[in-house]
């Protein structure tokens, strides 16, 4: 007798979504702070991060999550921190990576292990490719890839271009991780990115900088705020609102 069907909540309106905060698994996390993220404003949650994403380590943080009073996606960097609950699933390629692993290679063998195990199961329509183009030289995702990081605002417009108008990837992601990116860069690559939703992420500590980068992005992501001062989160929801 063949499966019964499995069917899964409609995806989240994510094209709507102006701030998104992000939330490392492998980060120490405190109710404080997880409470200043609920009271903040912020459009929806995303797990991710560059190290530590194991299976443990994401489910812990989505049992932290359950009553989240946003939709919570993931951002899948591991075969093993895919699991189910999240309302969406992000899927990331790195545009200005040397190596095919980072170009889909990886998600290609973490099918090639899925598919035959638990592929009927697998939520085909909550999964969205986003093309990362990561820009700072001294972060984790940088080092792990390789990324070529020093280009200049026309190299990302041609990738934006590419991976937009060409590959029609929905999403392309700016992320300086860390550190508060070229802005003139962040603009090129939305003025090329044809129907892409162009996110971007990197070194918002204030409600300038989200207001600066949400002229540009139609979402902005702000993490390290959430560790560093969460109180200021409120001000950087309401900056990306009104840019």
């Amino acid at each position: 007798m063949a499966p019964s069907p499995v069917t899964w909540p409609p995806a989240p309106d994510w094209r709507a979504w102006r701030h998104v905060t992000k939330l490392d698994p492998d980060r120490p996390l405190s109710p404080a702070a997880l409470d200043a993220v609920y009271e903040s404003g912020t459009d929806a949650i995303v797990l991710g991060g560059s190290t530590g994403m194991t299976q443990q380590a994401v489910l812990d943080l989505l049992g932290r999550l359950a009553d989240a009073p946003v939709p919570v996606a993931l951002e899948v960097s591991t075969l093993e921190s895919a699991v189910p609950g999240p309302a969406l699933f992000f899927i990331p390629l790195v545009l200005n990576a040397p190596e095919s692993r980072w170009l889909g290679g990886a998600q290609a063998a973490a099918m090639a292990r899925l598919l035959p195990v638990v592929g009927e199961y697998i939520p085909w329509d909550l999964l969205v490719p986003e093309a990362y183009l990561v820009l700072n030289p001294d972060c984790t995702a940088a080092q792990l890839t390789r990324a070529t990081t020093d280009l200049t605002p026309q190299d990302a417009a041609a990738w934006a271009a590419f991976a937009g108008r060409v590959l029609r990837l929905p999403v392309i992601y700016v992320e300086y991780s860390g550190a508060f990116g070229d802005m003139a860069l962040l603009q090129a690559v939305r003025e090329n990115a044809g129907e892409a939703h162009v996110v971007y992420g990197g070194g918002i500590r204030s409600a300038a900088q989200a207001g600066l980068a949400a002229r540009h992005a139609h979402t902005v992501v702000v993490g390290n705020l959430v560790y560093e001062a969460p109180e200021r989160l409120r001000e950087t929801v309401a900056a990306a609102r009104h840019a």
